[in-house]
């Protein structure tokens, strides 16, 4: 039987072996995480009538509401390589999975309060949990959008099976941030009441509905932000075409290997503290 010691020393002085103890706890936390998000998903759809189809809504809304604006020409769109529809439904989902990773940690944290206040368990079982449940839902995503583009006409091609590598990606950048911000939004619900507006404002930084420009600012703005090669990867591999940017994609995926492990100590150093201030 595993023998745990409590000592009221600190986590802060040792930081050197938080990574190792945030390994061995996410060994342990892989079951707890797995019923913690079974639960959730159960409980997201329980009382809908839609059921699932709401994890797609948002992003065929989105997508229907460009088309429009598209076509009557409120706003002129540059041309895209891909039908017009495909390139802003696959941008819309692919949006969709960052987005809900960025917010997973944040959302699921805050959910735990309760638990975390009256019951040890490695901390790590929240934010697998959240991974999980946008596994989930991306797949279910995917699987509609690739019979989306082949009825729009565009067929994949072989590099299709690098595309669940490509989606982790986002997944795990989308995390990143959302471990970063985590913290934070246990102590005040402006991150998570302000998030959603600062994501629809970056959407439009990234090729989601539109095309990077060919000069200027905006062109560069576009270039800086490191949503950028993500979307456009991922939106590549998914429908066959040549990768652009493929450089800058894996640059963003080095940043985000390195990150992940600070934000990850950042996370789990954070915590203790957090949790004697919500129960004190």
């Amino acid at each position: 039987m595993k023998t745990t010691i409590y000592s009221p020393e600190s986590s802060l002085r040792d930081l050197a072996s938080i990574p190792r103890k945030i390994i061995n706890d996410i060994k342990m936390a892989r079951t707890l995480a797995w019923q913690l998000a079974l639960r959730d998903v159960r409980a997201q759809y329980r009382q809908t009538m839609l059921g699932f189809v709401w994890v797609l809504l948002p992003a065929l809304a989105n997508t229907a509401i460009w088309l429009f604006i598209q076509s009557t020409g409120i706003v002129t769109v540059q041309a895209t390589e891909l039908p017009y529809a495909a390139y802003v439904f696959a941008g819309t989902i692919l949006w969709s999975v960052l987005s809900d990773a960025v917010n997973a940690p944040i959302e699921q944290t805050n959910a735990a309060k309760p638990m975390l206040a009256k019951i040890n368990f490695p901390h790590e079982a929240i934010i697998l949990s959240g991974i999980y449940q946008i596994g989930f839902n991306a797949t279910i995503k995917v699987f509609v959008l690739l019979v989306a583009v082949v009825m729009l006409g565009v067929v994949p091609g072989w590099s299709v099976l690098f595309f669940p590598l490509v989606l982790m990606s986002l997944i795990m950048a989308g995390t990143t941030v959302g471990l970063l911000l985590a913290p934070i939004g246990m102590l005040y619900t402006d991150i998570s009441k302000g998030l959603p507006l600062v994501m629809q404002f970056f959407m439009y930084l990234t090729p989601v509905v539109f095309t990077v420009p060919a000069e200027g600012l905006a062109r560069q703005v576009f270039l800086l932000n490191p949503a950028t090669p993500l979307i456009t990867v991922a939106r590549d591999v998914l429908t066959g075409y040549p990768p652009e940017m493929l450089s800058a994609f894996f640059a963003v995926n080095l940043g985000v290997l390195l990150a992940i492990v600070v934000m990850w100590v950042i996370y789990r150093a954070a915590m203790p503290i957090l949790i004697e201030r919500m129960s004190a």
